[in-house]
């Protein structure tokens, strides 16, 4: 079992999950649903919120019972076996080229609704967000965690004070027919994409070992954040759809027209706290994810040194360094957000649905019911993704084979060493 400095209690690992859901999307991702489904993003919402509520119970228990810093990975292992495990893993990895781009795509869209930006200005912007995720994980988890629970409840608190001066009124005659008028493949589609904002259930199960008790503290301490996070962005898409305005970013907008002002200034500032700390957490799971890969042979060893605060630092300083590269790529190449994060999110409808199976060999029977409820979960994201599953497909078919060769290959070798 890997190590780690124990550090975290539920509370603020309520908090460091929730800041990571509502992260970069918390402020944006309302809007995008509601340009996909319309009235009917709010149902899309309602639906994710319970349908993630079983992955998350199994993420929590699985990580309860088996805290491992490659989280997912190792469940898969655990349950199929080292190529099965390596395969998560790696998708896990190679996901970053697309996760980073879009969080960060989000997080600018805020710096520039405080400080206007263009050109190589963007790229600067960029560099100075890799230089602060460098600096919140070389001294660790915990002052990251602090950090963020105050965002949380700011962002909270702001979304709060909206709804009370919203007067809660229901929707006009028109937008409560639009919503009761269902139709399934939009709702599906902007569920894909709203997947987004729960993207961050399985990278805390990276950090079980950075629990006091992961046993007693990762259920309650991942379900409340999951569940205060879906009240958010119910919040948000309903303030949306009950509020008329027209900005750029329509959070802004509601802020104005509620509060008389400066919204630019409080939502910016909270999107950008918010998509740092999501990305913080990313790069502190994904770096421990490298750490365990490091010490199993399967990536060099030089990426399992630590730093005196017990951090891989030079998976940090590695891991970051790919994301200047695939920042630049994203600002030359200019792929559009909403594609980013779908791609993302199909990766992830993979990774999850390969967990649900995993706790299928791995918790007892009394699991069954919620593990079901997890796996249709995915089974209904994919058909709303489509064909943004294709990058998903192909990291499948390209990494399996790659493994299965590497796994024959060792085994051949150590046959000849033997008999030799």
């Amino acid at each position: 079992m890997n190590k780690h400095n124990n550090k975290l209690g539920r509370w603020q690992g309520a908090g460091l999950l929730a800041t990571t859901l509502l992260g970069t999307g918390v402020f944006i991702l309302p809007q995008m649903t509601i340009s996909i489904a319309g009235q009917s993003a709010l149902i899309s919402w309602l639906m994710l919120t319970i349908a993630i509520i079983p992955v998350t119970l199994i993420f929590a228990k699985l990580a309860s019972m088996y805290p491992h810093a490659a989280g997912p990975a190792y469940f898969v292992e655990k349950a199929f076996g080292k190529v099965a495990g390596r395969c998560i893993g790696l998708m896990f990895l190679l996901i970053v080229p697309l996760g980073v781009p879009a969080a960060i795509l989000i997080t600018l869209q805020f710096v520039n609704s405080v400080i206007p930006i263009s050109g190589g200005a963007i790229i600067v912007a960029e560099l100075v967000i890799l230089s602060i995720l460098f600096l919140l994980n070389y001294r660790g988890i915990k002052i990251s965690a602090q950090l963020q629970f105050f965002i949380t409840l700011m962002i909270i608190a702001v979304v709060m004070v909206l709804l009370s001066l919203s007067g809660l009124q229901l929707p006009s005659a028109g937008q409560s027919l639009s919503i009761l008028t269902l139709s399934i493949d939009p709702i599906l589609a902007a569920a894909g994409v709203a997947f987004w904002s729960f993207l961050g259930v399985e990278a805390m199960t990276h950090l079980a070992n950075d629990f006091n008790n992961p046993k007693k503290d990762m259920i309650p301490a991942m379900l409340i954040g999951t569940g205060l996070v879906g009240f958010i962005y119910i919040a948000c898409t309903y303030l949306l759809l009950i509020v008329p305005v027209d900005s750029a970013l329509s959070m802004i907008g509601v802020f104005d027209t509620l509060l008389g002002g400066y919204g630019s200034v409080v939502i910016g500032i909270l999107g950008v706290a918010g998509g740092l700390s999501s990305a913080n957490v990313y790069t502190a799971s994904t770096i421990r994810l490298i750490w365990s890969f490091s010490n199993d042979g399967i990536l060099p060893s030089y990426l399992s040194k630590k730093n005196s605060h017990n951090m891989p630092v030079n998976a940090l300083l590695t891991l970051l360094i790919i994301m200047a590269i695939t920042l630049a790529m994203t600002y030359f190449t200019g792929k559009h957000l909403e594609d980013l994060i779908a791609w993302c999110n199909g990766v992830f409808v993979i990774i999850y649905f390969a967990s649900m199976m995993a706790a299928l060999k791995l918790l007892d029977k009394s699991n069954r019911p919620l593990i079901g409820l997890g796996a249709l979960f995915c089974v209904a994201l994919t058909w709303g993704l489509g064909m943004k599953m294709l990058y998903a497909i192909i990291l499948i078919l390209t990494i399996l084979p790659l493994l299965w060769w590497q796994r024959n290959y060792a085994l051949a070798k150590q046959t000849t060493e033997n008999s030799c």
